[in-house]
């Protein structure tokens, strides 16, 4: 057996993701020395890590929608907080506010919310797939009008006029369940959904081609057409799969308000999705990816978060302190930052040759 030098330890894609989140998590500790604390309260788990875990949930289903997204496309889905916007409100609307029972079947209000998901990342895979749209261009479309549909969606009559952009509610108990706490169960619900979807992924990606397939096309298309593959059909399934994503984390979000609140769900969840998937080791320019890298990238920001609340940032101020890491991330993958590391290494070889 090969041993595991330092150098080839430094070298592994995951080294980056897991450094991050162990370095979160230390300066957590130091902030909060409580923060590892975790007690039963009201009969469930509490404490910052199970919190962080719990938050993280959504976020871990956009970054793996995203992941595969950048991979293939070599760009950005920025449209994914407003498609969660605009799924949770097709999934509430189609439910009702009544007390007794829902005004349609749960599984199909679900299903309608990851439908709506599928439909908006269809509409973004045809943009870039097919017409040849730079993606962040191609989805500005709907990170600008998502919220706005999500907003005609949610209008309700006031004074015998409908107006848009109210926040309507679930009043059944159960759906909150999908977002809070089965019975009987310490763990989050969400954690669950997460756990389960990302390990559907690893199947669909690990024990088909599809995974080959994303990362042949990612590094070049033109390739990928020469030895028969379809580089626009996997772009475009790619985007889709990264809707479905949207919806679900918008039926989850829904689900932990009871409600849709068009102008809260999936806030800056575009900018957190794209972090944790640079955060994962993956190169934002496509080719090779990391689901599990992804993940790991997710839960650091979200410790990063509960970090920054911590030491009393507001929420308007989060976003800035979140793209200077999105600015270091990117330039340590530049080319230009990799030409540099490699000329310093050709110097120090060259320096230790003299020295001999």
């Amino acid at each position: 057996m090969k041993k595991l030098h330092f150098k080839n330890i430094v070298r592994m894609q995951l080294f980056l993701p897991l450094f991050a989140l162990c370095l979160m998590l230390l300066i957590n500790v130091i902030i909060t020395p409580s923060f590892f604390k975790v007690s039963i309260m009201n009969g469930v788990l509490y404490g910052y890590t199970i919190d962080i875990i719990n938050r993280a949930s959504e976020l871990i289903i956009l970054a793996v929608g995203m992941t595969l997204v950048v991979a293939s496309s070599k760009g950005t889905d920025i449209s994914v907080g407003a498609v969660s916007a605009l799924s949770a409100a097709v999934c509430v609307r189609l439910l009702g506010s009544s007390y007794d029972a829902y005004a349609v079947p749960l599984a199909v209000a679900i299903l309608a919310a990851l439908g709506a998901g599928l439909l908006c990342g269809a509409f973004n895979g045809f943009l870039v797939a097919k017409l040849k749209i730079q993606p962040m261009v191609a989805t500005l479309i709907l990170f600008t009008a998502g919220r706005g549909i999500a907003q005609l969606i949610s209008a309700r009559e006031i004074n015998g006029v409908m107006v848009p952009g109210q926040i309507l509610y679930v009043r059944m108990e159960d759906y909150k369940r999908f977002g809070g706490f089965l019975p009987h169960v310490v763990i989050p619900t969400p954690v669950f959904i997460a756990i389960g979807f990302v390990l559907i992924t690893w199947l669909l990606l690990n024990k088909t081609a599809l995974s080959l397939y994303i990362k042949s096309v990612g590094i070049n298309q033109k390739a990928g057409r020469l030895v028969g593959l379809n580089s626009t059909l996997i772009i475009f399934v790619c985007y889709m799969f990264c809707g479905v994503c949207s919806g679900l984390a918008g039926f989850i979000s829904s689900s932990r308000i009871y409600s849709s609140d068009a102008n809260n769900i999936g806030l800056n969840m575009e900018l957190d999705a794209i972090l944790a998937v640079a955060l994962g080791g993956n190169s934002l320019g496509g080719g090779k990816f990391s689901i599990a890298g992804s993940v790991i990238g997710a839960i650091t920001i979200q410790a990063l978060t509960t970090g920054l609340y911590a030491m009393g940032v507001t929420a308007d101020q989060l976003p800035v302190y979140k793209a200077i890491v999105v600015v270091l991330i990117v330039a340590i993958q530049s080319e230009e930052f990799k030409r540099w590391k490699s000329l310093y290494r050709i110097h120090k070889m060259a320096g230790k040759g003299v020295t001999e």
